[in-house]
């Protein structure tokens, strides 16, 4: 959701550079410099174009116009979200496990710029913001490991002649909610526990603070993690 920037905040925020086998190209800061929601694998503006402000609490000059997505838009993200669901559901723990590493690891080599991005719209201190990301990430690291770990149980039985069975399933899309306050990381704890479990989510980034959930989603559709979908509903 990051457009319409100034030419010096855009150069002064972002330069992605991932080294990893799965995203070799550079990203520059107009490339990561988006204005729309991430919903099914594109990034879409609003269907009436509508947009709202996103400003700097420092100094309160305007840093971005976002696209102001209505009831309709979220309704397309959760349905797309459910029908990734029937597939991401069938991913084995470990395939979930290896991703969210991937993930895990592209935030890690940009944790700078991102947290550039959320002193500029939260108006945290760079060195707190700095602490921020590296908190945030650490959940998704967590839940990596933790993917492969959800484990069933077998139960005493009141019959001698069965055995019951307890088994931790995926239960489809989660609606993920999160605050101005950590704009990072609140979404990577939610995020990743879903994905983990294998659920697909649709997130509702806060609208004073879109630019950090932007900026993380952003770095799943760079290995094209289709599962997870991005739609922002202001309230």
């Amino acid at each position: 959701m990051i457009g319409k920037m100034s030419h010096k905040l855009v150069n002064n925020i972002l330069t992605i550079r991932s080294t990893t086998s799965i995203c070799k190209s550079s990203r520059s800061a107009m490339t990561l410099a988006l204005s729309n929601a991430y919903i099914n694998g594109k990034w879409v503006p609003a269907e009436d174009g509508s947009t709202f402000p996103v400003k700097n609490p420092a100094n309160g000059k305007l840093i971005s116009e976002v696209a102001d997505m209505t009831a309709k838009e979220t309704e397309a993200a959760v349905e797309h979200a459910a029908k990734a669901f029937k597939q991401w559901k069938d991913y084995t723990a470990f395939d979930r496990s290896k991703l969210l590493k991937k993930w895990y690891t592209i935030m890690t080599k940009n944790q700078e710029e991102l947290a550039q991005i959320l002193t500029a719209e939260n108006g945290k201190t760079i060195t707190e913001a700095r602490g921020e990301i590296m908190y945030g990430t650490s959940f998704v690291e967590w839940f990596a490991e933790e993917a492969k770990r959800v484990y069933g149980d077998v139960l005493p039985s009141g019959f001698k002649s069965k055995r019951q069975l307890h088994l931790k399933q995926p239960v489809g899309v989660c609606g993920i909610i999160t605050p101005w306050n950590f704009p990072n990381a609140m979404i990577l704890r939610k995020v990743g526990a879903a994905l983990a479990a294998g659920c697909t989510v649709v997130v509702k980034p806060a609208e004073d603070t879109p630019l950090s959930a932007l900026a993380v989603l952003c770095g799943t559709s760079w290995y094209s993690c289709w599962c997870t979908q991005c739609s922002h509903l202001l309230s």
